[in-house]
Formats: C-alpha cells, sequence, structure tokens
C-alpha cells in the first residue's frame, strides 16, 4: 500500500465518469477502478443502440401509412434486418468511441480490473491494497436472467447482447413489459418478428393510471399479443423454447429477458463497510448527499438501484464526485421526477405519478389524442394525456401519458412542476396552431375547468373554439 490517495472511483460508466470529470477539477491523486468494458451502458447497450433499432423500426412501420398520404407500392418495401443492425453497431460504436475518451491520458491512474471492498477506506484490486480518504462505487448494474434459463445458452437475449445479433429469430417472447419491454417487443414486431410480450404487472412501461394503461395496452395489442399479470415460465421444445402462462403454450425462437437490471453491488465487499444492509442486500444512502451512512463512501447510479436512468446516473456521479473532494457533504435538491419509454405513441411519467395523488386533494385533466387535429394531419392520432394538478392552489403537480410527441411535451411539464407554476399560468403561455401541444392544451383547459380561475380579462380564460381544426 503506497500513499493515501484522494479519490478511489469505482466504475467507468455513466455516473462514475460523471464523477471523474468533477474529481479531476479539484484533484489529481485519484485513481479510476472497472471491470469489464468501458464505454456506459447508454452508449454500448441502453440508450443509444436501442433507439438506432427503434427508429429503423418505426421508418419501416410507416409503411402503413402510406395509403392515408396518397402514397402507393407501401406493400411492396422490405426491410434488410442485418443491414439495421450493422447500422445500429456503427452508431453504436462512434457513441462509445466519445465516451471513451473521457479515460483518455489517465495512464496509471485508470485500473481495467475488479474492485473489491476492504472497509470505508481501503479497496484491494490487481493484487495490490489502495487506501483513500473518500470512495465512489458506481459500478452500474446488469440484466436480471433467472439462472435456470442460462441453460438456453444464447437463445436468452437481452440488451446486452440483442444488438450483437447478425439477424433476428422469426418468434419471440418478450418477458418483462417495463420501458425496455415495451420498446423491444413493439421495435422486433415492426421489424418482422413475431412477438409476444409477458408481463407480471398488471401496468404497462411503468405507468400507474388505469386510464392510459388501458389506452397503451389497446394500442400495443393492435401490434402484437400483450399478456399482462403473467408469469411465465419456459421449456425446452423440439422445434424451440416453450413458453407456458396458465393453461396456455407458445414456442418461440428466442426470448428477450426484460425484467429489468440488477446493481452491481453483490461481490464488491459492501459489508466491509460495517453498515446494516437492507433486503436487497442495500446499504442505506442518502439521495441527496449520495453519502452510505456516515461513511466517505459514495454510492452513485444503476448501482444504488433508485432509479436507471441516464441523466440520474449523471446526476448521482456529479453529485457523488463533488462531495468525495469536498469537506463535508452538500445536500443537492434533485431533478423533478421525468421517465420517457420511446414506444410509439411514447409513453411517459413526470413530477407526481398517479398512484402517488390524494384524490380527493387533486383534480385530473386529460385530452385524447385521437382527433387531434395536428396528430390527424400526420396520421398519428392515437394516444391519451393525463395531467394532476392540486385543487386548492391550483399547481401542477404531474402527467402520466402515451401520447405522439410525448417525449417533447413532458419537458415542458417537467419545466412547469420545477417552477412551481399554476395550471392558469401555463394556459398564459402562447400555443401555436397548429401543433400537437395543443392537445397538451386541452389537457390543462379540463383542469382549469376545476379550478379556481382568473380573471375575466386574463388571457388564461382563453376558451377553445370547439372545431377540431382549430383547437
Amino acid at each position: 500500500m503506497e500513499k493515501t490517495l484522494d479519490v478511489i472511483i469505482i466504475g467507468a460508466g455513466s455516473a462514475g465518469l460523471a464523477a471523474l470529470r468533477e474529481v479531476r477539477k479539484r484533484t489529481a491523486n485519484f485513481l479510476l477502478i472497472n471491470d469489464g468494458d468501458y464505454g456506459t451502458t447508454c452508449a454500448l447497450v441502453g440508450c443509444m443502440p436501442s433507439k438506432a433499432l427503434i427508429e429503423a423500426a418505426n421508418a419501416y412501420h410507416r409503411r402503413h401509412t402510406f395509403e392515408a398520404f396518397g402514397i402507393r407500392g407501401g406493400s411492396g418495401l422490405a426491410i434488410d434486418v442485418p443491414a439495421v443492425l450493422r447500422r445500429v453497431r456503427t452508431l453504436r460504436d462512434a457513441f462509445v468511441a466519445g465516451t471513451l475518451r473521457a479515460t483518455d491520458g489517465l495512464g496509471e491512474r485508470n485500473l481495467a480490473c475488479r474492485a473489491r471492498l476492504l472497509g470505508p477506506d481501503t479497496v484491494a484490486a490487481g493484487g495490490r491494497e489502495y487506501r483513500a480518504r473518500r470512495i465512489v462505487i458506481a459500478s452500474g448494474s446488469r440484466p436480471v436472467v433467472p439462472d435456470a434459463w442460462r441453460a438456453f445458452g444464447d437463445r436468452i437475449l437481452t440488451t446486452d447482447t440483442l444488438f450483437e445479433r447478425q439477424a433476428l429469430p422469426r418468434r419471440m417472447a418478450v418477458i418483462g413489459l417495463g420501458a425496455i419491454g415495451v420498446e423491444m417487443a413493439q421495435a422486433l414486431s415492426r421489424l418482422g418478428v413475431e412477438v409476444a410480450g409477458f408481463g407480471s404487472n398488471p401496468h404497462l412501461a411503468g405507468l400507474s393510471d388505469e386510464a392510459v394503461d388501458h389506452t397503451l395496452a389497446d394500442l400495443l395489442r393492435q401490434e402484437f399479443a400483450v399478456h399482462t399479470e403473467t408469469t411465465a415460465e419456459l421449456s425446452e421444445a423440439a422445434d424451440g423454447i416453450a413458453v407456458r402462462w396458465g393453461e396456455r403454450r407458445l414456442v418461440v425462437d428466442g426470448v428477450v429477458a426484460a425484467m429489468g437490471r440488477r446493481p452491481n453491488i453483490d461481490g464488491i465487499g459492501i459489508e466491509a463497510l460495517g453498515v446494516e444492509l437492507d433486503a436487497r442486500g442495500m446499504p442505506p444512502v442518502n439521495p441527496n448527499t449520495l453519502q452510505v451512512g456516515d461513511l466517505p463512501v459514495f454510492l452513485a447510479g444503476d448501482a444504488n438501484g433508485r432509479v436507471a436512468l441516464l441523466h440520474e446516473a449523471a446526476d448521482e456521479g456529479h453529485i457523488a464526485g463533488i462531495n468525495a473532494t469536498a469537506a463535508e457533504p452538500r445536500c443537492f435538491r434533485r431533478r423533478t421526477p421525468l421517465a420517457i419509454v420511446f414506444s410509439d405513441p411514447n409513453v411517459a411519467v413526470v413530477g407526481r405519478r398517479c398512484a402517488d395523488l390524494d384524490a380527493n386533494a387533486a383534480v385530473i385533466g386529460q385530452a385524447d389524442f385521437a382527433r387531434q387535429g395536428r396528430a390527424r394531419t400526420a396520421q398519428r392520432n392515437k394516444g391519451l394525456m393525463r395531467l394532476y394538478a392540486d385543487r386548492a392552489s391550483g399547481r401542477l403537480l404531474g402527467g402520466e401519458m402515451c401520447a405522439p410527441a410525448a417525449e417533447h411535451m413532458v419537458h415542458v411539464l417537467a419545466l412547469a412542476i420545477d417552477r412551481e407554476l399554476r395550471v392558469h399560468e401555463l394556459l398564459r403561455l402562447p400555443f401555436y396552431h397548429p401543433v400537437i401541444e395543443e392537445g397538451m392544451r386541452s389537457a390543462l383547459r379540463e383542469l382549469a375547468a376545476q379550478l379556481p380561475g382568473g380573471t375575466e380579462s386574463d388571457l388564461a380564460a382563453c376558451g377553445g373554439f370547439q372545431v377540431e381544426a382549430l383547437d
């Protein structure tokens, strides 16, 4: 053991690299230890390659709208799936190259090996022991795959392996219908795979609003089989993998395990910290400081099991990196909760979820996009938005939706929630015509009708034309 380091960072994913950026501003006396591939979950196997696959699937799926636009010949189009997958990997590699530059020039301060905690100030790595004043654990996560399924070999896919395929199986089951499962099931179906989706949860894609969930389920069932509140069991079949649920059985060629990701915390020596672990084996972590108990240790990103989203991981790396180099940990105010699923239509949840509302203290406004003007011109007219406001103050609390362009509208709503805007204040903002956001305004107007109003001269009180082409 040599001199004491200021900081050791375990993991070079999104959270670890964000922590590294902050640590490097304040000290050169640090060590980064990474086990496995460099490049971040997002760039390697998550956000970016999945969106490349989804965009190809959606582009091909658009052929079904061509007749409505007066474009003939769409039925004769074909898709080259191997070419699609090659493009996914090409883009993926470019995104990964960008993240790798973050560790250029570190030299001996960058170790590619497994780390193990020996205590709150000591780490074993590469056959040596290193002591540090502060430790940042950002070891990431891995897909959940039941041990029994490993017997099926490469017929069990996750997003860690799916994009490496040269071609896709003809028949696939997607087990787990959260954000990743819904995205992958729809994309694979649109690429020509016969897909069946299975979820143990009654709701899809992280939704808790029954009305939005039912709308999404109805839309997805138009494209592939959706089975919720089911436990799927796998067994060998002569011509593939048999999927059983209840009394029913389906044979597929491959299975996508999309049951979430597990923090890479086991085997890292977390028990050596001497703090009480919960039932999941996780230590207590302050979400505003990322500090583990009162120790000089910080747990950030997917590794803490809080929210497996890149922007949250980057924020947590930022917090952990600053606090690992500060005299005393600082509390940071976290951002408005925001989650987006890149299905068609987009699914989004912002601020307070429906399940977390006090039914007596909240009001709900909604907009059905089936007849929304701009959406109809684009053949994107489907989905439902539900927004929630505080009955007493009129302040916007949150929303859940499956709607066209939800990935964009939800950012406006997040800003409004962060600034604690009231519904009437939002309605004072301009809504250009014709835009998808006019649907959001319809939901806000429905909220406003249930809230104490402004003055007669307030433009927030302007009602709709009650004409589809104008509202």
